[in-house]
């Protein structure tokens, strides 16, 4: 255990001095320097997104009443036409029924009107009444007819209107949240759930009016196979397929909307999830330098190059806004050829002279002087 704690101290005293912006102090003016070459290098470009099914449809009643039943549990799979909520249809029932008898009185006055009409046009063939009488039994008729219509269009509406107390599904889906509890009294105000067909999911994501002007150029087809990071840091085992660009541009935050097509046959992506989009880009003949040898200061990020002279020069560099954590691509400030220091920027300033070393040198240094530390060296480590 005391060795692993020595080992562990040795460790973070090297690292502190030599890793990223400190280093070794060998008693000496060394520093690493390599030469700036070019290489492929593969990137990704990341952006925030959120994941909807394909078709989320949000349900309502038409009708006021108290919820009775409800048929489904959140989460549950459920198919077009399935009944999910069941409302209190006493009164919807009752006029149901007031229109039913409404449409067999007016079917009874249809008949008798038509009777009367019947015997009416004998009547005149025979002489017996005139015209008046006749034109006045016919006109009866049509009037019972149209009550007839009437009381059938009531009745129609009634049962629509019954029917509305059984909330159906419109479409398959799954299941969203519940709500509302069993009594509890609902309007066409109040969302019911939400049923969402996750058979495939629609990732929604924004790229910068920039990038969107390239995608344009190209087409969508240009675009790869993109991937999905979760919530939880994993990535979704399928790849999907970037199908639609908005044609407009967000005024407030000056990007483009893009979707992305995702299948879900284990139904492992929820509606209404968050995750980040991740594209994968190669960058050829591109200038790689690592995090660790650029300062930054005001947002504006810096490298220290060397001259013939062996002075060191405080240069700017731009660099690709999308990176791996660990390296960037230098867009501009360095050429191929040029010369910059990889360890210990924090100890240089700018027209500062030095004795250049190859990395594989200063990897040695760092070696031997782990090697030469003295054991009061490890104590003092080990207090810090």
């Amino acid at each position: 255990m005391k060795k692993l704690m020595m080992s562990v101290a040795i460790a973070a005293t090297l690292v502190s001095c030599g890793g990223g912006g400190g280093r070794p102090n060998f008693g000496d003016n060394e520093y690493p320097v390599v030469t700036v070459g070019t290489s492929n290098a593969d990137m990704q470009s990341t952006y925030p997104a959120t994941i909807k099914g394909v078709q989320d449809v949000e349900i309502r009643p038409k009708v006021q009443g108290f919820i009775t039943q409800i048929n489904v549990k959140e989460g549950q799979t459920v198919s077009a036409g399935q009944t999910l909520f069941v409302l209190d249809n006493a009164t919807y029932q009752a006029q149901v029924r007031m229109a039913e008898a409404s449409v067999n009185t007016a079917q009874q006055q249809v008949n008798t009107t038509q009777l009367t009409y019947e015997n009416a046009k004998l009547l005149h063939a025979n002489k017996v009444i005139g015209d008046y009488e006749l034109q006045t039994s016919q006109n009866s008729y049509e009037s019972a007819k149209a009550q007839l219509a009437q009381a059938k269009a009531s009745l129609a509406s009634a049962r629509e209107t019954l029917s509305f107390c059984f909330v159906k599904s419109p479409a398959a889906g799954v299941v969203g949240t519940l709500p509302y509890k069993k009594g509890a009294l609902v309007s066409a105000s109040n969302s019911l759930t939400t049923v969402s067909n996750i058979s495939s999911m629609d990732v929604y994501f924004s790229v910068t009016e920039k990038d969107a002007m390239v995608i344009s150029a190209n087409g969508l087809n240009s675009i790869p196979a993109v991937k999905l990071q979760l919530a939880d840091g994993t990535v979704y085992t399928h790849e999907g397929k970037v199908t639609k660009m908005s044609g407009v541009i967000d005024q407030a935050t000056g990007t483009v909307q893009l979707i992305a097509s995702f299948v879900n046959p284990e139904k492992k992506l929820k509606s209404g999830g968050a995750g980040t989009i991740i594209i994968p880009r190669i960058a050829s003949s591109a200038i790689i330098i690592p995090q660790s040898c650029v300062s930054e200061v005001q947002n504006k990020k810096f490298v220290y190059t060397l001259g013939k002279d062996n002075k060191v020069k405080y240069t700017e560099i731009k660099v690709d806004p999308q990176n791996d954590g660990n390296n960037y691509i230098v867009t501009d400030g360095l050429k191929t050829g040029d010369k910059y220091v990889t360890n210990g920027v924090t100890k240089l300033t700018d027209g500062m002279e030095i004795v250049p070393i190859t990395p594989e040198k200063y990897q040695q240094k760092i070696n031997e002087q782990a090697k030469a530390m003295s054991a009061g060296d490890i104590v003092g480590a080990m207090k810090k």
